[in-house]
């Protein structure tokens, strides 16, 4: 019997990366996924690779009508969830603030942020008591790192939310919880390179900031998210746990 057996999850951004990773520990929990993100090709390519206990959905979150849609559909379906992993988000490198452009910042602040706020709130009714929400942060978020103000400063909001909601969704019984992966191996980061062949340097770099001197397999982070989503962390809201390596911890 699995951690999850019998349970719908809903993983936003979930065509690649950790959320994939996370689709695919979650269904072998026994969980039933609805799995959404942008672009219809890597869909395809998930679903392919999950089977049917995976439901794709093509979603922009920054795009409220798209959310609606994607809530209709879910009930419309006859479902309810017991698990939200909000982890639809992404930024761009080298944004520096004598450079930055507004149309960039929106950009950041209209996935990470907004996305995730009003995901969260359209999914208010159809979550169980007792759900489990598990929303994705970042260790850039404890850094200054140069260049990464926007992106930093999305995940720093994202963990004050995640403490408030906590607080607004106890008497339901549904605990908030935010996971903070550090460098890890997914084509998001990697495409932040400077272009494809330097991407394997441009990841060791980033790994050798960490204790462990490596980078997370989305795997990895997809274990904490499954410890946050299921049972095993029943008395845990509020919180962050940190999946980077010792990055923050050890080198703060």
């Amino acid at each position: 019997m699995g951690q999850l057996a019998g349970r719908t999850a809903l993983i936003t951004g979930g065509s690649t990366g950790i959320g994939l990773a996370t689709a695919q520990r979650f269904i072998a929990e026994g969980a039933r996924v609805y799995l959404t993100g942008r672009r219809r090709e890597a869909l395809a390519a998930a679903a392919g690779e999950l089977g049917d206990r995976a439901i794709t959905v093509r979603n922009d979150v920054s795009d409220l009508d798209d959310l609606d849609a994607l809530f209709a559909r879910i009930a419309a379906d006859g479902n309810r969830l017991d698990v939200l992993f909000a982890n639809a988000g992404g930024g761009e490198a080298n944004q520096p603030l004598h450079s930055l452009q507004p149309d960039a910042f929106d950009r950041t602040f209209g996935v990470n942020v907004r996305g995730t706020v009003f995901t969260v709130q359209r999914a208010l009714p159809l979550l169980n008591e007792g759900a489990s929400i598990v929303l994705t942060g970042s260790s850039s978020a404890r850094r200054g790192t140069a260049g990464f103000g926007v992106y930093s400063a999305t995940k720093a909001a994202i963990r004050q939310f995640g403490r408030v909601w906590a607080a607004e969704l106890a008497p339901r019984g549904v605990r908030v919880n935010t996971v903070v992966p550090g460098t890890t191996d997914t084509p998001g980061l990697r495409g932040l390179a400077e272009d494809s062949d330097r991407a394997d340097a441009f990841v060791g770099e980033l790994a050798n900031g960490t204790a462990l001197r490596r980078a997370a397999d989305p795997a990895e982070i997809a274990d904490a998210v499954l410890f946050l989503a299921s049972d095993q962390s029943s008395f845990i809201t509020g919180s962050e746990l940190f999946v980077d390596g010792g990055e923050v911890q050890v080198y703060p």
